[in-house]
Order: C-alpha cells, then sequence, then structure tokens
C-alpha cells in the first residue's frame, strides 16, 4: 500500500473589519424606492477583489458593495499555504514591477514593508540532455542578437538565427500571427523548442504555435508595425524601450508572507461581506439594473443591484453574457483557457546540497528525455527567495500542464507527487522523501491568447461599453500577470463609479431619490 505523506496546511485568513451587514435589496414600485445602492462583483480572485477595494476607496460607504464567489475561497490564483513550516505560494508566484499597479496597491495597502525581489540565483532551461543558464537578454525568449542564445542552440540552430536579419520581411501593420509559427519560419525550429516555447508555456500554459504575437508580444508587434526589418531588429527595439531607467533593479516582486496577506488586506479594505459558494447562474437587464440568478438550479436566489463587474473567466464570461449581450459573449468564446497544478515539496534540509545553485528550470519539451517529464518547470524556492529558507526543510515548486494537455493532470495527488519527485530526481538526482506536500490545481484559469486575441477583447469591451452598470475585469482581457488584473480592476472599478455619479446626479435633479450628497471618486 501506498503511505500517507503529511499534507500541506492552508493558511487561515484573518477576519475583514468594518463589514457591513447586508441591505434589503428588494424595491418598491417607484422608479427607485430605496436610496441604498448596491454593486456586485461576481469573482473573488485579484481582479474581483481589486475592484471591490476601489470601488468602496472612491465611493466610501455610498454603496453596499457584494462579492459574489462560486468556490468556497477568495483569492482565485492567490493561494498560500504553510508547507514545512513555510509560506508556499502555490498559485501565482510573483509579478513583474516595471508595470507599476502591484506595486502601487502594496504599498496603498500597507503592505510595503513586506515587499520581496528574488535573490541572485539565476534560473536555468533544460533542452536536449543539456542544463544551460536561461538566456537574459530575450522578449520571451525572441534574442535581440543570435549570439544571445548561442549556448542553448547548436551551430546550426545559431546560424538559422543569425540568418533571420537577412530574410525579406513581409509584415503589415495591425497584422497578426502565431508566434511559434512566425519564428519557426524565420529563425528555425530550435529557437522554438528549447526557449520560446517553454517561456511561453510557463507563463500562459499554452504552445507557441497557438499563441499570438500581438497580444504576448505587443513591444515586438508594435515595433514590426513601425518599420523594424526583422523580428531580431524588433525584439532589440522592445528590449531597448523595456530597459528601466535606473539602469537595472528587480524585474520581479512577490510577498514575505505570501499573496494571501494581499487577498487579506484587499478583503479588509473593500469592507465587504463575499458570499461565498454561490455560483452566479445568470445576468439579466432590470428597469433599473441588473439582475443575478445565484446558486445551484432549483435552490438559487435573485439578487437586484444597481451594476455589476463580471471579474470571472473566459467561460464564465460566455455563459453570463449569452441573454443580455450575445455579441460580447460570442467574443469571450473565442478564449479558450488551459488547466495547471502546482506540486510543492518540503524536503530534508539535507537535500539541500544536492540542489543546482540555481533559481529553478524551464523544461524544454524538445529532447528524447525532456519529452518524458511531465513537470514544465521547477522553482527552487529557497534559492529564489531569501524569505523561504528554512533550517529544516527545502521547499521545491513543480508547475504542471499545458493546453491541450489533459492527460498531464487527469492523475490523482499521490500520481502527481511520484510524478514529480521522478522528475526532480531524473533532473538532479535527489530522491529524498519529503517531509511534506501539497497540490493545487487551477482548472481552466489560464486564458490562451490566440492570433486575433485583441480583436476579440475589442469586441467585449465595446459591447460592455454600451450596457450601463456593466464592467468586466480579469486575465481575458489584457494580460494574465497581477499588474495587468489589477489594472482592468481599476478601470472597471472607475466605470461604475462614473456610471453611479451620472445616475445619482440625474436622480438627483428630478428630486425622486434620496442620493449621497455629491459626486464620488475622482
Amino acid at each position: 500500500m501506498r503511505g500517507r505523506r503529511p499534507r500541506a496546511q492552508p493558511r487561515s485568513r484573518r477576519p475583514a473589519r468594518n463589514r457591513p451587514g447586508h441591505a434589503d435589496s428588494h424595491r418598491g414600485a417607484g422608479a427607485l424606492a430605496v436610496s441604498i445602492t448596491r454593486v456586485a462583483v461576481v469573482g473573488g480572485g485579484i481582479s474581483g477583489l481589486t475592484t471591490a477595494y476601489r470601488l468602496r476607496t472612491l465611493l466610501g460607504s455610498a454603496v453596499e458593495i457584494e462579492i459574489i464567489e462560486g468556490s468556497r475561497r477568495l483569492g482565485g490564483a492567490l493561494r498560500t499555504v504553510e508547507l514545512g513550516g513555510v509560506a508556499l505560494d502555490v498559485g501565482a508566484e510573483a509579478f513583474l514591477v516595471r508595470r507599476p499597479e502591484a506595486v502601487e496597491l502594496i504599498e496603498e495597502l500597507g503592505l510595503g514593508a513586506q515587499l520581496r525581489h528574488p535573490t541572485s540565483a539565476a534560473p536555468t532551461v533544460r533542452a536536449e540532455g543539456r542544463t544551460v543558464p536561461l538566456p537574459t537578454r530575450t522578449m520571451l525568449g525572441l534574442p535581440g542578437a543570435a549570439a544571445d542564445v548561442a549556448d542553448l542552440l547548436s551551430a546550426q540552430g545559431t546560424a538559422r538565427v543569425a540568418a533571420e536579419p537577412t530574410m525579406p520581411l513581409r509584415w503589415e501593420a495591425g497584422r497578426d500571427a502565431a508566434v511559434g509559427l512566425l519564428l519557426r519560419e524565420r529563425a528555425g525550429d530550435e529557437l522554438v523548442d528549447r526557449l520560446v516555447d517553454p517561456l511561453l508555456g510557463g507563463v500562459y500554459a499554452g504552445r507557441a504555435d497557438a499563441l499570438g504575437l500581438r497580444a504576448t508580444l505587443p513591444a515586438v508587434a508594435t515595433a514590426l508595425d513601425r518599420g523594424a526589418g526583422s523580428l531580431l531588429a524588433a525584439a532589440c527595439v522592445a528590449l531597448t524601450a523595456g530597459r528601466r531607467p535606473t539602469g537595472g533593479g528587480p524585474v520581479f516582486g512577490t510577498l514575505s508572507g505570501g499573496f494571501e496577506r494581499l487577498v487579506d488586506a484587499l478583503v479588509a479594505g473593500s469592507a465587504v461581506h463575499p458570499r461565498l459558494g454561490r455560483p452566479v447562474r445568470g445576468l439579466a437587464r432590470t428597469p433599473h439594473g441588473w439582475r443575478l440568478e445565484l446558486g445551484p438550479t432549483g435552490e438559487g436566489e435573485q439578487l437586484d443591484v444597481d451594476a455589476v463587474v463580471l471579474a470571472v473567466p473566459a467561460p464564465a464570461l460566455r455563459r453570463l453574457l449569452a441573454d443580455p449581450l450575445p455579441a460580447a459573449s460570442a467574443a469571450a468564446s473565442r478564449v479558450e483557457v488551459a488547466s495547471s497544478a502546482v506540486v510543492g515539496l518540503a524536503l530534508p534540509w539535507i537535500a539541500a546540497q544536492a540542489l543546482p545553485e540555481s533559481s529553478g528550470v524551464l523544461v524544454a519539451a524538445s529532447g528524447p528525455q525532456e519529452k518524458t517529464l511531465s513537470v514544465k518547470a521547477f522553482t527552487f524556492s529557497g534559492r529564489k527567495w531569501a524569505h523561504a529558507r528554512s533550517a529544516e526543510v527545502v521547499l521545491v515548486r513543480a508547475s504542471m500542464g499545458r493546453h491541450g494537455e489533459a492527460r498531464v493532470l487527469q492523475r490523482d495527488d499521490a500520481e502527481l507527487v511520484d510524478a514529480v519527485r521522478a522528475d526532480l530526481a531524473a533532473l538532479t538526482g535527489i530522491t529524498a522523501t519529503p517531509v511534506a506536500t501539497v497540490v493545487a490545481r487551477w482548472g481552466g484559469g489560464l486564458p490562451q491568447y490566440a492570433p486575433g486575441h485583441l480583436d476579440a477583447v475589442a469586441v467585449l469591451e465595446r459591447e460592455i461599453a454600451g450596457s450601463a452598470g456593466l464592467a468586466v475585469a480579469g486575465a481575458t482581457l489584457h494580460g494574465v500577470g497581477l499588474p495587468a488584473c489589477i489594472g482592468t480592476a481599476n478601470t472597471a472599478a472607475r466605470r461604475i463609479v462614473g456610471y453611479l455619479n451620472n445616475r445619482w446626479a440625474s436622480h438627483a435633479a428630478r428630486g425622486d431619490v434620496a442620493v449621497p450628497g455629491g459626486t464620488m471618486g475622482p
């Protein structure tokens, strides 16, 4: 029989402070018979929580805010567990600091002292039986010069990349293309298989051949639109433009106690009482706002609100918008999603002696050995993050799953742990029995930005813009990282604030309802 492994314990959540009680949601016979304004935020991930928080900071107590979450927990892809006595994020692990939204929010919430950056340990990539340092001067694997990737590629592969600028380029401004297919045609298979594909797989849990250039590498697409004569030339332009003015500084950031602290702070700051385990089944317009159908069929309830923000994945957007906005629903249906899993191992400290002196390893499934592995990346958390070090254990985090590879995840938790341990042994020689393990599954959580993604998003946002009191936020739109999601949440909140201010002003002018004094927000 298989021995039982010690499991990670979920971190306890501090209760939110100053949460308002529920107000009577029934409306009378008049146009607006009650003065309470209610906003529903559907989705309790980082986008929904940030939207609720931003609404509260802009509107104060003028509104009642409901967060409605179909699962039994808040945070979405942000989840922190205690593993071997150390905090480990088993969802999103870090964010890009060159975009300001996440850092600004963290500081606004009083968490700035907990902001941490990686150590000097560098990442590596495994391809064709070799583990080499991950090239640093690239745009998600697209280099500005062949020399920047020569250590990873064969002589023939390097020569193919070097020849790319000499090839005629036919590019029309506004065009989109699959990243992998375009690069294979112009720079060869090796660059894609050994570098671009594993990097894009790490970000999107997708394949380079199916992801669009304009959404995943927008700076490169813009450089091509402006006349760059080759992909490498476009990468050079993008790399130069992306340099930080200070000439350096950290690229990534995280929180010392895990992203659960960000979740807790947002819940407390938004002063809401979330409804958990209440999936939203339907959305419909009413004469005075929107009506949501909550809960399972036959046991649900109706919730009437003045405004709604949908901060949910693309499949839920498609379903909820099908009746009120069929064109927006059709646009959302163009965004497929991928599932993934994170497996955490707390290994006895002695295993640290055999752990590579790197922050982790990306696996390029291009060679015979790599194709037998289930893991797409390992993070050696104690090497990467100083605050994740312990005198008793060393933490290793494995990422699994890509779009179209459901079979990798169609195993129970114990089998996933066994697969991760086997892959770790194959890559590092470490066979130590874990002190504790954790498996976190993320079903359908990562949108796939296919060619034409931005066109689909434009249709979706145009339809939403024409619907009073409705907004959308989340990774489906303009980026899967924390800063991008926070940015969409801020935009959605300000859209709702603008709508409510106009509505309050209109009703006040008619004198037909009591409204909050003056307009609120910016």
